[in-house]
């Protein structure tokens, strides 16, 4: 398990879910659906839910592309991160909360997959936590004309080999949104 000392809490973490970062993401409506599924669940089983916001120069802090998905309804209480980079741990007091939070496993949605979703994956990883990326929880846009693959398989790829990534004394995997079962989960 994670190898970060007394952190026996999990928690659920949704990034950069905004208006503009999703407009045209793949199966847009799909994700967030499930996105709601599953803070609805983290909330039934009294895991806290952390919500993830990126702004840059082409994404201005409080515009309205800066805006989370109107579909989506943080609650009051859950948590709210301003990032700048593409992983959430850096230069954010992430690290901080989980650790008020005794959180040492950590369930990741939202987007984009080929960027702040790996990076916060990978970054969370080596910080110690045992990360599960919820598969059908996460997407991206269409890069192909910059030489990507379609976003379809760029989220397949993610998903295989997250799910086969390891590490010792952490653990690493996927998770489809219908098999999440926080009650089972340390809070």
């Amino acid at each position: 398990m994670t190898t970060l000392a007394n952190r026996p809490s999990t928690a659920l973490l949704i990034i950069d879910v905004q208006q503009d970062v999703i407009a045209h993401a793949h199966a847009r409506d799909t994700v967030i659906a499930n996105i709601n599924v599953l803070v609805d669940k983290a909330r039934v089983a009294g895991i806290p839910v952390i919500w993830v916001q990126h702004s840059d120069e082409g994404l201005l802090h409080g515009s309205d592309g800066w805006k989370l998905a109107s579909e989506l309804k943080p609650a009051s209480s859950d948590a709210l991160i301003m990032k700048h980079y593409g992983d959430a741990f850096e230069g954010t007091m992430l690290a901080e909360r989980l650790a008020e939070l005794r959180v040492g496993r950590l369930f990741v949605a939202g987007a984009e997959t080929d960027a702040c979703i790996r990076s916060t994956i990978h970054g969370a990883f080596t910080r110690g936590y045992d990360v599960i990326l919820v598969s059908d929880a996460h997407t991206t846009g269409d890069k192909s004309e910059r030489g990507a693959p379609a976003p379809a398989d760029v989220i397949a790829h993610t998903n295989l080999y997250w799910t086969h990534h390891s590490g010792p004394g952490r653990n690493a995997g996927t998770a489809q949104t219908a098999d999440v079962d926080f009650s089972a989960a340390g809070h």
